[in-house]
This record gives structure tokens, sequence and C-alpha cells, in this order.
């Protein structure tokens, strides 16, 4: 029940999390806004996704499987209270929803090993207004005098940081970080090296096909043991270079070249055999497939593979999202335990997410047939077992 009847504002508060306005400055005004190598890992990072579409793919694909969650409460009024407040939250600019919210969160924190988001509070502080992820670009994360106190700052236009007032509303996840470290390991830690010579590969085959698809002709013009064939030969070969553009440059409407003398014409790269690029990139996609934990089935590559394996590899990547879900619950409680201390509730939850379907629904029911056929034979022998004791006795 409610305990404190407040009054329900839609004025919201300034961000603490988001970013400043740059002012216009001298060319060189980055020179003073030294950037560490956390942010420049960053960058590489978001670089790495629009680089290589399959590790977008992948992580993309895991944000979407990873699912949404419904709080489950002792009372159904409070639950279903809650859970319209959950659906309807403002996030961000255009969103609204926590599952939207958690996903953009998780994306993040994927991708760079750490995510933070914000819970916004009206001008009154009596309820939440919106849920905002906020750029780690923006933000600087800290501890006091013990390693176990987290200080979250926020950078200025002067690139200065100052502590943020409310550090209770800021919601900070890391990925597997390093003892000691406050910021975690990205997903994609790893494969910048693999990355990178995939993407050479692609480059060459790219300008390879360039030269071939448009195709360069080496035209020689060997002047015969005549004097005056000789003496004039500058002039001619001039002369069939020039005829040789005009043909050239007719395009859709074919021409004929006509030359007098010995002239031989050759497509150039005619001869030289192109490298096979099979091999090479599917190492490399196999060590990126191996690093992200996903099926190649998920991302379009038809890899030879059996049924048995493709079932492991679907059970192996169902315990990773179980793994991010473990994860993003603190963050879903923290959000859940505000909204119930401004309304004055108490009540214990949990937290249910949907089920992870990755495998085929025939082979489901079949399992489901099986189960109910094995409980059918244990009714009955159990049934038979008593009727025999009851004859005994």
């Amino acid at each position: 029940m409610n305990l404190f009847k407040r009054k329900n504002k839609t004025d919201t508060v300034a961000v603490q999390t988001a970013p400043c306005g740059y002012s216009k400055a001298h060319p060189y005004a980055s020179l003073g806004n030294y950037e560490s190598k956390i942010t420049n890992q960053w960058k590489l990072y978001h670089i790495l996704r629009e680089a290589v579409p399959v590790i977008d793919a992948a992580i993309s694909k895991i944000v979407r499987l990873t699912g949404e969650f419904r709080v489950e409460c002792e009372n159904s009024d409070i639950q279903y209270k809650l859970n319209k407040f959950l659906t309807n939250i403002k996030v961000n600019t255009c969103t609204i929803g926590t599952n939207s919210f958690i996903l953009s969160y998780l994306d993040q924190l994927l991708t760079y090993g750490t995510a933070v988001g914000e819970i916004v509070m009206n001008s009154e502080g009596t309820n939440i207004a919106a849920l905002y992820n906020a750029p780690l670009k923006d933000i600087e994360l800290g501890t006091g005098s013990s390693p176990l106190k987290l200080k979250i700052y926020k950078k200025n236009k002067n690139g200065e940081k100052t502590e943020i007032k409310y550090p209770e509303l800021v919601l900070v996840s890391s990925l597997n970080p390093e003892p000691g470290r406050i910021y975690g390991n990205s997903l994609l830690k790893g494969l910048p090296f693999i990355s990178d010579i995939l993407l050479k590969i692609y480059n060459s085959i790219g300008l390879n096909w360039e030269r071939i698809g448009n195709v360069r002709f080496a035209v020689t013009y060997k002047p015969s043991n005549d004097a005056s064939d000789k003496a004039f030969a500058r002039e001619r070969a001039s002369q069939i270079a020039s005829e040789w553009s005009k043909a050239m440059k007719s395009g859709l409407n074919p021409s004929d070249f006509i030359a007098v003398g010995d002239v031989s014409i050759k497509v150039i790269g005619a001869d030289n055999q192109i490298l096979d690029s099979q091999v090479p990139v599917r190492q490399m996609l196999e060590q990126i497939v191996s690093k992200l934990s996903i099926p190649p089935f998920l991302l379009g590559l038809n890899w030879s593979t059996t049924e048995t394996m493709s079932i492991q590899q679907a059970e192996i990547l169902s315990n990773e999202l179980e793994a991010y879900r473990r994860l993003l619950n603190p963050v879903i409680s923290k959000i859940c335990n505000m909204w119930l201390m401004l309304e004055g509730i108490k009540c214990e939850y949990s937290i249910s997410w949907n089920t992870i379907d990755l495998k085929d629904q025939l082979q489901i029911a079949t399992a489901r047939l099986t189960n109910a056929q094995a409980m059918e034979i244990e009714q009955k022998i159990g049934a038979n077992s008593q009727n025999q004791q009851s004859q005994i006795f």
C-alpha cells in the first residue's frame, strides 16, 4: 500500500551525465583537450563495428537475443503499477520503456566493456521522469580514498572534470574488469589485429577487381628495319596512341582501331592469377566468431556443421546470454528500488526474463512428448506396485 501520497510532476531537471556544449575556439583547440588511452580504445571499438559488418551483426544479435524482462511481485496491484512504470518511462530522446534502455545499456557494455546510465528525476525530486544512456566520452570513473568507493566525474567544455552531485542516481556496470581496475574489458578485445588482416584482404580484393574489371591495355608498336619507318617511329607511335584513346573513349558505341605496321595489343594483368582468399578470410572469421561466442549460422555463415554441433553451439550461446542477464539484473533492481522508495512502497519482487529459445520447435515438442510418455509409464508402474502390495496384505 502507499504510505506517502505525492504529486506527480512532469518537469525534469538537467541530466547530470549529458554532454556539454563546446564553444567555437581556435582551429587547434583539440591540443588542450587531451584524451586518455581508454577513450582511444572506445573510438577503436566504435570504428571496428563500422568496418567489420560481422562484428556489428554479432553484437546486435546478442543484444536482441537477450530478450525482455518483467517484474513479478507478491501484490498484484503493485506488480501492475511497477510494470506500467517500466513500460511507459521515457528513455533518452525518442524511446519509451525500460527494455529499450536495458538493450542500449547492454550494447554499450559489450562494445566498450563499461556502461553508464542515469535515473533522471523531476524538478521536485519526487518521481522518476526518464532514463538516460550516457556517452562514455563525457564521463570519467575514479576511486576515492578507498578502492571500494566509486567516484563519477563529468567532463566540461574546458576538459576539466567535476564530481557528480548525486552518484546514487547513476548506473555503472563493468564487463569482466581486471583486478584493481574500474573499467571493464570489451567483448571486442583482441579483435583489432584480426580485423586489420581481414580488412587488408578485402581491400586488396577490391583493388584487384577494380584493375581487372576496368581493363587496361598495353599497345606496343615495333618499327621495321626500314630507315624511313625508324625515322617516323615517334610520330607514328603518337598517332597510334591518339587513335587508340579515341577508340576507348567511344564507350557504348564500339569503334574499330586500324594501325599500320607491327602493332600488338595485350591486356595488362591478364596473365596474373588472383590469390585465393577463401582460406585466410575463413580463418579470420573463425577467430572473430569464437571470440564473440555466437553460432556461425546466426551470422549467415554457411559452414559445414552437424546437427549435434549446432545444438551445442546454441546451448553455449544460451549460457552466455544468461551471464549477460545476471549483469543487467542489478541495474534493473536499482531502478525498481528507486521507484518503490519514491512511492513509499515496500514489496518483494523478482525479475523474470523471457525464455531463450534457440532450438528447433520440433525437437522441443518431441522432447516434451517423450517426457510425458515417461511420466505416464512411471505412474503405471507405481500404481501396479501399490496394487501388488495391497493384495499381499
